[in-house]
């Protein structure tokens, strides 16, 4: 399989790195020669600096890893010539710029894998098969609170020209940070955003986008719930709660335990596997990746997820403006 990455920052370096690990090795850069990242890892690649160029070589697969405003620029004509697509999250800065990719696809059948790699963690796929079993009963209240100091992502770079950072990237704490909108409807299904807050708060250097988001949901077997977003909490903190008829369910990304408690009797506590890593998580995002570009499975997040992802970050947004 030919794979060509366009965008070859930090998570497109990692799905570079990932593919290697998983044996492929017919990989094509698409570059801006933008990346503030060293060079030397892409060296021994083949690049191309025209999107038309990649997609002559007929890849069967393209990774959308460039900045959040740019995406449709290269997801669309990547579409538009078949190919299957790790498209990274959130899809685009608007829900109304990925009409046209959600078009492409309907006509050519192009399978698109959303990068939401949470999906893919062990314990938190545990709480989904406790909430499958019933083991809180009827779920009740989900609160999820997520918030990490943004000039620690990546001290290799000035976080003011991160596309995190700026609007015109596509960034903000409520797009960049959505993968607790993407796991709550992952866990209680379908639902919406009833309220929001947003507003920059911090002293931290951003350019027309929030640092903190509140945003409220109300999901359709009748739970509420609330997710919390921010970029200036040190240290950091990731986690998310659930509470039922019969108990709750708590889960904590950094310990990485998930935990059921009946409200009565004995529970139950899982742990990661031994030597489990952050990268496991896009590891098996890519192998399942593989296995959509070869027909073998459809994607585990859809192009649908992702868009209903972007309604919800766009809905939140707008409340939060009043």
């Amino acid at each position: 399989m030919r794979f060509l990455i366009a965008g070859l920052g930090s998570i497109g370096r990692r799905h570079l790195r990932n593919l290697l690990a998983l044996g492929q090795r017919d990989i094509v850069l698409y570059r801006t020669f933008r990346s503030t990242l060293p060079d030397d890892e892409l060296a021994d690649f083949p690049t191309v600096t025209r999107l038309e160029d990649g997609l002559a070589m007929k890849p069967d697969a393209v990774i959308v890893a460039n900045p959040t405003a740019l995406h449709m620029e290269v997801a669309v004509p990547a579409a538009e010539a078949g190919c299957a697509i790790l498209l990274e999250k959130p899809i685009a800065h608007t829900l109304e710029a990925a009409r046209p990719l959600q078009e492409a696809v309907r006509r050519t059948g192009a399978p698109v894998l959303v990068g939401f790699q949470f999906r893919f963690h062990p314990t938190l796929r545990q709480v989904k098969t406790w909430l499958a079993e019933g083991r809180i009963g009827r779920p009740l209240y989900f609160r999820a609170h997520w918030g990490e100091y943004l000039p620690d992502w990546h001290p290799w770079e000035d976080y003011r020209r991160s596309y995190a950072a700026r609007a015109d990237l596509g960034g903000g704490v409520i797009r960049t940070l959505s993968h607790p909108l993407d796991y709550a409807r992952y866990l209680l299904g379908e639902g919406d955003v009833v309220w929001a807050f947003a507003a920059h708060v911090s002293d931290l250097e951003l350019q027309g986008v929030e640092d903190l988001g509140e945003i409220g949901l109300r999901f359709a077997n009748g739970a509420v719930g609330t997710v919390h977003v921010d970029y200036f909490q040190r240290p950091p903190a990731h986690w998310l709660e659930i509470l039922g008829t019969e108990g709750t369910i708590a889960w904590n990304y950094y310990t990485g335990k998930a935990v059921w408690k009946p409200a009565r009797g004995q529970g139950e506590e899982v742990i990661l596997p031994e030597g489990w890593e952050r990268n496991h998580m896009f590891l098996e995002e890519m192998r399942h990746f593989l296995d959509v570009v070869q027909g073998r499975t459809e994607p585990i997040c859809t192009l649908e997820d992702g868009l209903e992802n972007m309604r919800w970050v766009e809905k939140a947004l707008r409340l939060a403006q009043g």
